[in-house]
């Protein structure tokens, strides 16, 4: 049978896609992630289903749980908080589902920069102002970035930055920024994005890391930093021009 990786959203049970609660609905067996993925999207498994919650498995073992289930015959849903595509560690199940031989899918899902910048009612690429968005986080305990790809570096780009599981280092993240962006750059954090408990935090990054510290906000948030936050005076896009429409 098949496993279908399938992203969540970022967190409210009504963000995940058409596709993926309709595949969800017709798996015999879910994997979810624990806590990060909202409870109520498990009401659309199947009645009888087996659910497994992932938080205190390691790869290994979330691996044999899917190939499992494959060899009992049954569909397997592979719940993920956001998108697969961005920060979800499903490369390397693939590839030993791979090695297995075991077939899969993947139904991409509500990644947590889109809704953030939902939250802050803002589009993340302003005409004249930035059109590119970089999406990274900074090493510490986790797997080292690569060459090249630090703040340091990235921020010479003048690029909106969106910044994951970077909370609980904001200190770190503002001083490798301040020299590229300014103090004056705009920031914003938004934690639990679509969530009841959302909370958006704006300002610049002279302030940004007082406000992440005094909201005690240490996971399950984005750090943005860059002009199209506070843009407000930008040539209108040639897309819906009335030049472009006479053409």
């Amino acid at each position: 049978m098949t496993v279908y990786f399938i992203g969540a959203g970022p967190g409210a049970a009504d963000l995940i896609t058409v596709r993926g609660a309709r595949t969800l609905a017709s798996c015999q067996v879910c994997l979810y992630a624990g806590s990060l993925v909202p409870r109520e999207l498990l009401a659309e498994c199947p009645e009888g289903a087996r659910l497994v919650d992932t938080a205190q498995l390691n790869l290994e073992e979330i691996t044999g749980e899917l190939v499992r289930a494959h060899e009992a015959g049954h569909d397997v849903a592979r719940l993920h908080s956001g998108d697969p595509s961005v920060f979800s560690a499903v490369a390397e199940q693939m590839r030993r589902l791979d090695a297995a031989g075991v077939p899969y899918e993947v139904v991409p899902g509500v990644p947590a920069f889109a809704a953030a910048a939902a939250a802050l009612k803002r589009e993340l690429t302003v005409p004249t102002v930035g059109q590119t968005v970089i999406l990274t986080r900074v090493a510490q305990r986790a797997t080292a970035m690569p060459e090249g790809e630090d703040l340091a570096t990235l921020g010479r780009s003048g690029a909106l930055l969106v910044l994951h599981l970077a909370t609980g280092y904001v200190d770190r993240v503002v001083e490798e920024l301040l020299p590229h962006y300014g103090a004056d750059c705009p920031a914003a954090v938004v934690a639990f994005a679509s969530r009841p408990e959302e909370v958006v935090l704006r300002g610049t990054l002279s302030d940004i890391a007082g406000q992440v510290k005094d909201a005690g906000i240490v996971r399950t948030a984005v750090i943005l930093v860059g002009r199209t936050l506070g843009a407000a005076e930008f040539r209108d896009s040639h897309l819906y021009s009335a030049d472009r429409h006479r053409c």
